[in-house]
């Protein structure tokens, strides 16, 4: 498998090409999500974690291609349609857009920082990993156990500096090792879920900010 640097064959613009369509292609599925029956949204969940698991399979053998990225960025606005209502009604529109912003606004500060510094940030790679873990554990706790305010605002705060993290450590080390032509569909769907998944955590904080002022 060739691989090429950013220099020599522009990986890094694929890469934000790439993610700007699976953002677009995600806004499309979240406003079809308003028409999809709430009885359906479970199965579309059930479909998201299996097309992310044989993305993982796929990807060791050969190249997943940009459109199974596009058909699960798809599905998966469909899905995020409800959390975004939730949130909607909780905030409002205009602090969910702010949400969208300021989500936005760090990702590209950190993808910035991540392709321009000499810095190499593989030193990251098991602190998110042991920091993931933790949250999705302390994610399936939530379900069981109440946790106080002053624990999901960590927790929240936690979330953001781990997807910030994951979007210092994918694009620092494309820049600084070059990434196959081949795999720029799946970077680019890990870089989509660390967005959407940064974009979740930024709500969650505003969602527990707001109930403390309550």
């Amino acid at each position: 498998m060739q691989t090429y640097t950013l220099s020599r064959g522009n990986v890094l613009s694929r890469i934000y090409l790439g993610l700007f369509a699976s953002l677009a292609t995600a806004a499309v599925g979240l406003y079809v999500g308003q028409y999809v029956p709430p009885g359906l949204f479970m199965p579309l969940v059930l479909v998201e974690m299996v097309m992310i698991i044989a993305a993982m399979f796929i990807q060791r053998a050969r190249r997943i291609g940009m459109t199974f990225v596009l058909v699960f960025t798809f599905i998966s606005g469909m899905t995020l349609f409800p959390v975004i209502a939730a949130y909607t009604t909780m905030l409002g529109a205009t602090t969910v857009l702010e949400a969208v912003g300021v989500s936005a606004g760090a990702f590209l500060v950190a993808a910035l920082v991540a392709s321009r510094t000499e810095n190499d940030f593989r030193f990251l790679g098991g602190f998110l990993m042991i920091a993931l873990v933790a949250l999705l554990l302390m994610g399936l706790v939530s379900f069981f156990v109440g946790y106080s305010s002053t624990f999901q605002l960590g927790y929240s705060v936690l979330g953001i500096a781990v997807f910030i993290g994951y979007v210092l450590f994918d694009i620092n080390r494309i820049a600084r090792h070059g990434v196959a032509v081949e795999q720029v569909p799946w970077v680019v769907l890990s870089l989509y879920l660390d967005f959407i998944n940064l974009l979740l955590f930024v709500l969650r904080l505003l969602g527990v900010l707001q109930s403390n002022r309550r």
